[in-house]
This record gives structure tokens, sequence and C-alpha cells, in this order.
């Protein structure tokens, strides 16, 4: 480098070196440091650094300026393309189905999304994993910005399992917001979900949670609402009045809910599952129920399910 730093100090390099020095110096032949002679074009003689960088940027701005007018030429041939295969084209820059990845991130999505909203939260809450140690954390995470939506006049509407109807957390949680929140609780109650003044709707892409959808498209979210209101509608109110879950013929609603999957033929694990409960407990149940009906084995069950006649009432 030293060597190249006299180079372009020094006068012109001798005719017999040139070809070397064209060889050799690449480098400050390219950058323009070094030019043929006008006298004797076999040798290099050095130029200015400021001619050279100012030469230089000259042709790199002329570069860009070219790809710019492409780039407009580009655009302008596609628009009326794009306009005859998308009569309704997405604003520029919005994604309408975005992965998320990453409890941190999903996080961060839902408090942004929520820092606008000014009508209404839905969600779903269908697990039991709130007593855990993830659900603490996200417990935590979202209490504070349930409560800004609810301060700044949002309405919040949730829906739980019924196996979830007496958990001490839930009710201390409702507690501790302030605001338009009500609760409902259902059997069944379909994966997470959170949607915020119906422009923006969360769901997971994985069993572990460590995977979310950000949805934005219009009609996606519609549905989805229009889904969650059906639900909302045949479910049991459970704050700020709880109403109550009346037992018929000796059978729980939530024995009711077991029998309707036991005729379905489903298996105790994908009851537990479906019914938001660890799989001991709905063995529990499903005794119990076996014992109201007098049945000695599973297949009688399913038999006794049918002749009782308790699918037959309304849930």
């Amino acid at each position: 480098m030293l060597r190249r730093h006299g180079a372009v100090r020094t006068g012109p390099a001798p005719g017999a070196a040139a070809g070397r020095g064209r060889s050799r110096r690449p480098c400050l032949v390219g950058l323009g440091l070094l030019h043929p002679a006008v006298d004797d074009p076999i040798r290099l003689e050095p130029v200015a650094p400021v001619v050279a960088l100012h030469r230089l940027l000259r042709t790199s701005g002329e570069r860009i300026a070219s790809e710019r007018r492409r780039e407009a030429r580009l655009a302008e041939t596609f628009d009326p393309l794009m306009r005859i295969a998308d009569p309704h084209p997405v604003a520029t820059g919005t994604r309408t189905i975005q992965l998320l990845k990453g409890t941190d991130l999903i996080n961060r999505a839902i408090t942004a999304a929520m820092a606008d909203a000014s009508e209404e939260l839905v969600t779903v809450q269908p697990r039991a994993g709130l007593t855990g140690e993830r659900g603490q954390v996200a417990d935590a995470a979202s209490l504070g910005r349930d409560q800004a939506a609810l301060d700044r006049g949002c309405r919040i509407r949730t829906l739980y399992p019924h196996t979830l109807r007496h958990f001490p957390i839930i009710a201390a949680r409702c507690e501790r917001l302030k605001g338009d929140i009500e609760v409902r609780s259902l059997d069944e109650v379909p994966d997470r979900l959170i949607i915020v003044d119906r422009t923006v709707a969360f769901v997971p892409a994985d069993k572990d949670g460590a995977l979310a959808l950000e949805i934005r498209h219009p009609a996606i979210v519609d549905h989805l609402a229009t889904t969650f209101d059906r639900l909302w509608r045949l479910a049991t109110p459970m704050y700020p009045e709880a109403a109550p879950r009346p037992s018929r013929d000796g059978i729980t609603p939530r024995q009711h809910a077991i029998a309707a999957l036991l005729v379905e033929g489903h298996t105790d694990a994908v009851i537990a599952d479906r019914l938001g409960m660890n799989i001991r407990t709905a063995r529990v149940h499903i005794a119990k129920l076996a014992a109201t009906l007098g049945s000695r084995s599973r297949a009688q069950l399913g038999y006794l399910i049918g002749q009782s006649g308790i699918l037959d009432q309304e849930g």
C-alpha cells in the first residue's frame, strides 16, 4: 500500500515499467489514480485523488440514475397489468398474513396491535396452562395492555372451556381489570384466538405456541369474528355474573359433553384435549358417568348413553 501511495506522489512511471505497472497496479488504474500520459500512452502518470474521486462518484451517480429511470419505466409498464390482475390491491407494504416466531415477537406484535385498539378485543383461551410458568408470564404481559384498552373504552370478551370456570386465577384476573369485560364458557372451544377491532387476528401456527399467524386480510378476520360471535351466543355466562349449569337426571353438563364425545368414538386422550382437562380428570368423569348409567364396560356405556336420551336434550 505504501508503494501505491508513492506511485501517486511520484512522476510518470518509466516506459519499461509501464507494462509491469499496469499489471502490478490494477487497483490504482481501476480507481483512476493512474492514467496513460498524454505524450506517451505507454507510461502511467498519477491523477490527483480529488479528481479521481469526483470521476468515480459521477460515474456511480449516472449508474444509479439510470437504474432509477429503469425502475420507473418498469413500474409504469406493470401498473395496468397489476390493476387488471387485482382490482383491489393491498396497500403497499402491508402484509395480510405474517408468520411470527418466538413468544417475545408474538407478544410484541399483539401489544403493537392493541396499542391502537379503540373498539373491541375478543379472545379464546382454551388451555388450562394458565397456571404454568409460561401462562403466568403471558398473563402478566397481557394484563397491562388489556387494562390500557379498557381505559380507551374498548370492550373485552373472552371464551373459556367449562373446565376453567372455577379456576381462581381467572376470577382474580377479571377482578383486577376495570372496564367493560365479559367472560363466558363452552364445553369445547377452538384453539387460541385474538381479534383486535375486527381488523387484525392472531392464531397459533403450531402446537407449542412458539409460532403464530398475524392476519390482516379483511375477509379472513371477518370470518373469524363471525365464528366467535356464534360461539359466544351458545356460551354460558361466567363473569361478571355466572349463570348456573344445572344437572339433568343426575348427569352434569361436563358429563353430558363427555357422553357426546364418547358416542363419537373418541379416546380418553382426545376427550381430555377437546374439553381442556387432563386425561386423569377425564377418566374420573367417564367413570362417574358409567356409574350413573349403570354401565360395566366401555361398549355398554356407549349403548346406555344412546338409550338414555341424554344427548337428545339441549346441552
